[in-house]
């Protein structure tokens, strides 16, 4: 026992200064290290959770549909079909059509309709929007009737595959009610847009819902920016789709200002509906949600919850103003041209096919051997048909081509 304090005693005196003792981290220091660790943590569940923007079927919810779409995409051939059947270009235009093989269904000429559809007078008759029908005769029902026209088959193939495409997509991520909103909302919008600038001629607005869902589609990647992975992708694709339909509406019977009034409509409302998506399991998949264990989370979180209801509050506020102002605008008959001469261009390019000007037409009609000559009075333009037995309404139509 002796021995054995004397070595502890020894061990203690001959011992060399020890070296200097390591410091303790300080207080802070483990709460940063656990700081760091989480930040790390979020970071890359941030890089986890993003998703594609257009996601495949495989990753959507189980039970999903889209009947909303295939509703609307229904009603729009329905009216198409209806259009053409009452267009009768086999017989009233003398067998003068395009694609005869349809018969009753079958075409006006390129030089009339170069989008494979009806004659101008079918439009009217089926409730497309003219200057004169709403100013004189007050026919507020074309509002309704006249997004659900297209100007022909070219124009409902290409609505229809995008409203199938952007609809869906849209559909399955938030849902059948908020979708069906979004398309009637901007479907009239762009129709009262389209009535406060149309001119004496008919126009369908049928795009108008389309230029909605775009809208929308974009508001829905601003909205959710950090979410999606392609954004830049979904950017291309929404531009595309945009100048396919603004060159579309250049063109006859197909209204340009119901694509921007849809566009800017869909906007706004995708700001008021589009607050979150509708996305897979957060817990195992890491779907679309910044769902994080942290307080950074929690931050985030109540920042949207601030957020959002002021963006969505001054987005219906300005959807409201301009659906209220333009409707007051048709009510009273004003003619926006009137105020701004070079806005015809932007829903018409002049070519020798047709004209731009809003004129009326006059034409003189001869008949004389079974024989009648249409003269136009404006320009002295003048044709000869085999035949005499041509509708008052038909008659209007060809002197408007005469005269353009």
């Amino acid at each position: 026992m002796a021995d054995t304090s004397k070595f502890h005693t020894h061990i203690e005196i001959k011992a060399p200064t020890p070296p200097p003792p390591t410091l303790a981290p300080p207080a802070a220091w483990p709460f940063s290290s656990e700081l760091v660790e989480t930040t790390t943590t979020a970071t890359s569940t941030l890089q986890d959770q993003r998703i594609p923007f257009f996601r495949s079927r495989s990753r959507r919810r189980i039970g999903e549909d889209t009947w909303v779409i295939s509703v609307f995409v229904i009603l729009h051939i329905v009216a198409f079909f209806a259009t053409m059947f009452v267009n009768d270009c086999w017989t009233n235009s003398h067998h003068d059509c395009a694609l005869k093989v349809f018969g009753r269904l079958s075409f006006q000429p390129l030089s009339e309709n170069p989008l494979l559809g009806p004659s101008a007078s079918t439009l009217d008759e089926m409730g497309a929007l003219r200057r004169t029908f709403s100013t004189q005769y007050h026919q507020i029902w074309r509002l309704f009737t006249s997004p659900c026209l297209h100007a022909g088959a070219i124009h409902l193939v290409i609505n229809l595959c995008c409203v199938i495409f952007i609809g869906v997509h849209l559909e399955q991520e938030f849902g059948s009610l908020r979708i069906g909103l979004v398309y009637i909302l901007s479907a009239f919008a762009g129709t009262l847009v389209a009535a406060v600038f149309v001119q004496n001629r008919p126009t369908v607005s049928s795009s108008g819902a389309l230029c909605g869902l775009l809208g929308a589609m974009l508001s829905m990647l601003i909205r959710n920016w950090k979410v999606y992975t392609n954004k830049f992708a979904a950017l291309a694709f929404l531009f595309v789709i945009s100048t396919i339909n603004f060159i579309l509406g250049l063109l006859p019977y197909v209204d340009n200002f119901s694509n921007v009034g849809g566009f800017i409509s869909g906007f706004l409302l995708g700001f008021v509906l589009f607050f979150n998506p509708q996305v897979t399991k957060v817990a195992q998949n890491k779907g679309g949600f910044f769902e994080y264990g942290d307080k950074g989370s929690v931050k985030l979180k109540l920042k949207q919850k601030l957020e959002s209801p002021v963006l969505r509050s001054v987005s219906l506020l300005l959807f409201g103003l301009i659906l209220a102002g333009c409707l007051l605008a048709v009510l009273l008959g004003v003619n926006m041209n009137q105020h701004c001469r070079w806005c015809q261009y932007v829903d018409c390019v002049p070519v020798k096919w047709w004209s731009c000007k809003d004129k009326g037409t006059y034409c003189e009609t001869m008949v004389n051997d079974a024989q009648l000559t249409l003269t136009c009075m404006s320009n002295g333009n003048f044709r000869v048909f085999p035949f005499t037995n041509i509708s008052q309404s038909r008659l209007n139509d060809l002197c408007s081509l005469l005269c353009s």
